[in-house]
C-alpha cells in the first residue's frame, strides 16, 4: 500500500549492483508505479549486515546501477572485442587432415547467371580485401560456390564442401563437452553470463598446406579460403580445441564451440572472470557478437536448461509441445495421432486398451463423436509421452536421430537417442504453426522448413556430431543429402536451406509416412491459436523480401510489368495447374498430368511461387501471351541466338525456351540475308591486355550513304567506339582520336592497317608526341587486326539489318552501340563491355518499374528514405542538391 492506501503497481524485478558506504554487491530491486518511494528490504539489510545501524544514516548512501547500465560500461571497457569487424586469431592456425587414398576432387565452376555476376563479384572483392579468399593460378581440389541473392543488394557466397572435401577429411575427434559436464561446475552459482562469438570459424586462420584444399572455384577463377570455412566438417572440434586453450585456468568459464558460459557466486569474482575472459579474447584476436550475448543473469538457458542459483532444471520447452497438443477434430488428425500411439507402443502397456475409444471412430459410417473416454485415452497419452517411460537425457555416446515432418499449418520435430538394443527415447519435442508467408510455400518447401527448424531448433545437440535425418519427403534427399552438391536449379529458398544445413554433419533417410507418426502428429496437431514466435515471423518476412527482390530484377529486365507478368499467370490455366502441384504436391508420375503441365514436372524441385508469380530458380516463368513481344525484345539489334540465350537464362523461362530462340533467329529476315560464312581456319589471338584502353585497334568501315566510320575496339573489355565521318584523312584520323583520348585516355599501343592515314609521317608524329607505339599489321594480311576487322563486320550487317525497318543511318547506329555495349558476352566471363569498362552496367531500355510496394509489400530501407526526402523537399517548396541527396544514402534511379 502506498500513503493513501491504495495498492501499488509493481513494475519489474531487477537484478543490480547495490553500493553501500563503498561497499557493492548484487541484489534485487523492486520497481513500482509510485515515484519518490524507497524502500529497505530485509533482504538487502541481510546483504550489507546492517541489522546494528541506524537506517537513516545509511539510506542516503544507496546508488544502484542498473543491468543495462552495467552493461553498457562493460561494454565500453572492452569495446575492442566487440568491435564489427573480423576478428583473427592470432594463436593458432588450423590444420586439415585427408584420410588416407583420399584423392583431390576438383568440381568445375558453376554458371552464375549474367545479372548477378556483377554482384558475385563485388563480394569476390570485399572477400579478398578483408583477406578471408586470395586468388590462385592452380589447385587440386576445388569445391564449387553458391551465391545467395540479398534484397541490400549484395549476394552471400558459400563453398559448397558435400562435393567431396567432406568425404575426404579426417574427422576432428577432440571431444565436445557434455552438457552433465558443464553443468557439474554450475552449482552454487548466482549469476550468469553468455559470450558469443561472431562468425566464429572466419576468426579463424588455417595453415598453407590446409588453404589448398578450401579452394572455391569462380567465373574469376580459383580462390583459395585463408580462413576456416563454414561447411568444413572437421571445423567444430577444432575450434572447440582453441577455445579450450583460451579459457584455461579462468575461474567459472566453460564453452560450447561458440558459445562461452562465465557462472560465479557473487557480483565481484563473477566481474574479475569476465574482464579475464575478455582480456584472453583481445589477446587472441577474437571478437564476439554483442546482440547475442547476456550479461549478469540470474536465470538463462543453456543446453536445453534452465539454469538459476537453485541449480539445474529441465527446459518447459522440452515437453511444452506435447503439453499443449489439443485433440483430434477430424478422421485426418485422428490418424495422425494414432500414428504417434503405434510408433511409441513398444513401450505403452495395454495398448489396445489405451486407443479402443478412439479406433471406434475409424470404423465406416460411424459419425464423428468425440466422447469423454476418447478424451480420458488421450489424456493419458500425453501425460505418457511427458513421463520418464518416453523420454531420456542427452547422452553424445549414443546415437542421435532427428525426425522433422510439415503439415499445411505447422511443423513438428523430434530428437532421439537410439539404445544398443534399437530402441528410440525421446530427448526433446518441438513444433509450431506457420507463419502467414510460410503457409503459401509448396509442400516441398513445407517439408524442407520442417528440417531446418528442426536442426536450428536442436542445435546445441547436432553441432559437430553426427546425426540421422529422417524425413518423409523423398525429394529432399537429392537436395540436402547430395554427394554433388547442391543442385544448380535448385528453388530459391531450398537453395536457401541448403547453406543452413552445410554446416551440421548427417545422413538424411526417408522414412514411408506410415511409420512417421512421431513428427507428423506435432506438425497436425498444433494449437492454431497460438501465433508463431516473433522470430520465426521475421525470418519468414526476411526470406520474402530476399525473394521479390529477385522477382524484382527478372521482371525490371523484361518488356513486360510485374503486375501484367501476375494478371497473366493468375488467368493461365496451365501455370495455375503447376501452382496448384507445387502448394499441394506433385503426383508419382507424370502420366496421368495435362500434356502442357508435364514439361514442368520435370523442373519441380526449381519451380516455387513468389508473388503470384511462378520461378524456376531465379526466372521468372512467362505465361504464353508474352512470350512473343519478349522475344522481340530479347533480339532488339539483331542479337544472334548465343547471345539472346544468354540475356534469356538470366531473367525468364518457359519450356522450350531454346527452340523458340532459334525459331525466332532463323526467321528474322534481315538476320538470315546477312548470316556469316564459318572460319575455315583457327586464328591466333592477340594476348589480352591486364587493363582497358592500353591497347586498342582501329580501322575505318564505309562508306554507307557516303559517311565512313572510324573504328576504334579496346580488346580487354570489347567497348567500341565508332565516329562518323565524311574524310578519312590523317588530319582527320587525328582530330577524332584527340576526341576519343580527351575522354578515355591516351593508350599505350595502337594496332592499325596500311592505310595512307596510318602510315603517313603525320601520323608517326603524332603517335611519338603523345608517347603511344604504333604497330601496322602485315600487308595484305587484314587478319591480323582481326579485332577491328571483325567488328566492322558486325556493324556492317547490323546496320542493315536494324535500317532495313526504315530507321535513319545515325538511329540504327545509336541502336546498335547501345545493345552491344550492355550486352553480356561469353569471352568476358558473362559481362558486358561497359562492366569491364567503367565498372557499373548501362541501363537499357529492358530496365522497368519494379514492383511497387503494393505488390511485393515491401520496400527498402534506402529508398523510403530517399522518398521521404523527396517528399519533404517538394512540401517545402525549396530545392534540394544532389549533393545533399547522396550525403543521406544511397542515391537510387
Amino acid at each position: 500500500m502506498n500513503a493513501s492506501g491504495k495498492p501499488l503497481k509493481l513494475m519489474g524485478e531487477f537484478q543490480c549492483e547495490i553500493c553501500i558506504n563503498d561497499r557493492s554487491t548484487q541484489g534485487r530491486c523492486f520497481v513500482t508505479s509510485t515515484a519518490n518511494l524507497n524502500l529497505m528490504g530485509i533482504d538487502w539489510i541481510e546483504l550489507f549486515g546492517l541489522w546494528s545501524i541506524p537506517i537513516d544514516s545509511v539510506c542516503n548512501q544507496i546508488k544502484m546501477k542498473s543491468l543495462d547500465q552495467q552493461v553498457r560500461e562493460f561494454r565500453a571497457k572492452h569495446s575492442e572485442v566487440f568491435s564489427k569487424s573480423l576478428g583473427h586469431c592470432k594463436k593458432l592456425k588450423v590444420k586439415l587432415y585427408l584420410k588416407s587414398n583420399s584423392k583431390p576432387v576438383f568440381c568445375p565452376k558453376r554458371p552464375v547467371p549474367f545479372n548477378t555476376v556483377p554482384l558475385v563479384d563485388a563480394e569476390l572483392t570485399r572477400l579478398q580485401s578483408l583477406g578471408i579468399i586470395q586468388p590462385v593460378d592452380f589447385s587440386e581440389w576445388a569445391a564449387p560456390i553458391v551465391a545467395v541473392r540479398k534484397p541490400n543488394g549484395r549476394v552471400r557466397i558459400c563453398a559448397d564442401y558435400s562435393t567431396g572435401l567432406n568425404e575426404a577429411l579426417e574427422a576432428n575427434h577432440y571431444p565436445l563437452p557434455t552438457p552433465e559436464e558443464i553443468f557439474a561446475q554450475l552449482n552454487g552459482s548466482t549469476i550468469f553470463s553468455i559470450v558469443d562469438l561472431s562468425d566464429a570459424y572466419l576468426q579463424l586462420e588455417v595453415d598453407d598446406d590446409s588453404k589448398k584444399l578450401l579452394t572455391i572455384n569462380t567465373h574469376r577463377g580459383l580462390f583459395q579460403f585463408n580462413r576456416l570455412a563454414p561447411g568444413v566438417k572437421s571445423a567444430p572440434g577444432a575450434f572447440q580445441r582453441l577455445v579450450d586453450a583460451m579459457i584455461a585456468n579462468i575461474p567459472g568459464v566453460r564453452s560450447f564451440i561458440d558459445d562461452v558460459i562465465v557462472f560465479s557466486k557473487d557480483m565481484e569474482s563473477h566481474l574479475a572472470s569476465l574482464n579475464q575472459l575478455f582480456q584472453r579474447l583481445k589477446k587472441y584476436g577474437f571478437h564476439v557478437k554483442a546482440e547475442k550475448c547476456s550479461f549478469f543473469q540470474s536465470q538463462l538457458g543453456y543446453l536445453g536448461h534452465i539454469v538459476d542459483k537453485q541449480g539445474i532444471h529441465p527446459d518447459p520447452e522440452k515437453v511444452k509441445t506435447i503439453a499443449t497438443i489439443p485433440p483430434p477434430t477430424n478422421i485426418s488428425e485422428l490418424r495422425s495421432y494414432l500414428g504417434a500411439v503405434n510408433f511409441y507402443g513398444r513401450f505403452v502397456r495395454n495398448l489396445q486398451a489405451l486407443r479402443h475409444p478412439m479406433d471406434q471412430l475409424l470404423k465406416k459410417e460411424t459419425k464423428w463423436r468425440w466422447t469423454p473416454e476418447c478424451q480420458r485415452a488421450f489424456d493419458q497419452f500425453k501425460t505418457i509421452l511427458q513421463s520418464n517411460l518416453l523420454l531420456t537425457h542427452y547422452d553424445p555416446k549414443l546415437p542421435i536421430i532427428v525426425a522433422a515432418d510439415a503439415s499445411s499449418s505447422g511443423i513438428g520435430a523430434v530428437i532421439f537417442h537410439q539404445f544398443p538394443d534399437g530402441a528410440m527415447k525421446a530427448i526433446q519435442h518441438a513444433s509450431r504453426t506457420l507463419a502467414p508467408a510460410e503457409c503459401n510455400y509448396g509442400q516441398p518447401e513445407k517439408e524442407a522448413l520442417a528440417l531446418v527448424y528442426a536442426v536450428t531448433k536442436f542445435h546445441k545437440y547436432l553441432l559437430g556430431r553426427h546425426f540421422t535425418l529422417l524425413t518423409d519427403h523423398k525429394p529432399l534427399l537429392s537436395i540436402f543429402g547430395s554427394k554433388k552438391g547442391i543442385p544448380l536449379h535448385t528453388a530459391n529458398r531450398l537453395q536457401r536451406w541448403a547453406l543452413t544445413m552445410m554446416n551440421y554433419d548427417f545422413e538424411i533417410k526417408h522414412v514411408s509416412t506410415n511409420d512417421f507418426g512421431c513428427a507428423d502428429v506435432l506438425s497436425r496437431l498444433i494449437d492454431k491459436t497460438i501465433q508463431p514466435e516473433e522470430e520465426y515471423v521475421i525470418a519468414a518476412l526476411t526470406l520474402e523480401e530476399d525473394l521479390s527482390s529477385i522477382l524484382s530484377d527478372a521482371t525490371e529486365n523484361v518488356p513486360v510489368s510485374f503486375a501484367a507478368l501476375k494478371e497473366a499467370t493468375s488467368t493461365n490455366a496451365t501455370l495455375q495447374t503447376v501452382i496448384k502441384y507445387i502448394r499441394d504436391g506433385w503426383p508419382d508420375c507424370s502420366k496421368n498430368l495435362p500434356t502442357a503441365v508435364q514439361p514442368y514436372y520435370n523442373r519441380r524441385e526449381s519451380l516455387s511461387i513468389i508473388d503470384g508469380c511462378v520461378m524456376f530458380g531465379d526466372r521468372v516463368i512467362v505465361p504464353e501471351i508474352f512470350r512473343r513481344r519478349i522475344l522481340r525484345q530479347f533480339h532488339r539489334g539483331h542479337s544472334g541466338m548465343v547471345r539472346m540465350k544468354a540475356i534469356s537464362r538470366s531473367f525468364v523461362y518457359w519450356p522450350g525456351i531454346d527452340n523458340d530462340i532459334e525459331d525466332y533467329v532463323k526467321h528474322c529476315t534481315p538476320c538470315s540475308k546477312t548470316a556469316k560464312t564459318p572460319t575455315k581456319t583457327t586464328l591466333e589471338s592477340w594476348p589480352i591486355p591486364a587493363k582497358p584502353w592500353s591497347r586498342i585497334h582501329i580501322d575505318y568501315a564505309g562508306p554507307v550513304d557516303g559517311v565512313y566510320f572510324l573504328i576504334i575496339v579496346d580488346p580487354y573489355s570489347k567497348w567500341p567506339e565508332v565516329h562518323s565521318t565524311r574524310s578519312t584523312t590523317t588530319k582527320t584520323t587525328i582530330k577524332i582520336l584527340n576526341q576519343t583520348f580527351a575522354t578515355f585516355g591516351i593508350p599505350e599501343l595502337i594496332v592499325s592497317d596500311n592505310g595512307t592515314q596510318f602510315s603517313s609521317h603525320e601520323f608517326q608524329a603524332f603517335c611519338t608526341n603523345q608517347g603511344i607505339r604504333h604497330i601496322r599489321i602485315a600487308p595484305y594480311h587484314p587478319q591480323s587486326n582481326g579485332l577491328a576487322e571483325r567488328f566492322v563486320d558486325t556493324l556492317k550487317r547490323s546496320l542493315r539489318k536494324i535500317r532495313s525497318g526504315g530507321e535513319a543511318l545515325e538511329e540504327a547506329l545509336s541502336t546498335f552501340l547501345h545493345v552491344y555495349r550492355s550486352t553480356p558476352s561469353s569471352d568476358l566471363n558473362g559481362k558486358t563491355p561497359a562492366e569491364l569498362m567503367f565498372g557499373r552496367p548501362l541501363r537499357t531500355v529492358l530496365s522497368l518499374l519494379k514492383p511497387t510496394e503494393r505488390n511485393t509489400g515491401s520496400i527498402s530501407r534506402d529508398r523510403k528514405k530517399q522518398n521521404n526526402i523527396f517528399n519533404k523537399s517538394t512540401a517545402q517548396s525549396k530545392a534540394v542538391s544532389i549533393k545533399e541527396i547522396l550525403s543521406t544514402s544511397r542515391f537510387i534511379v
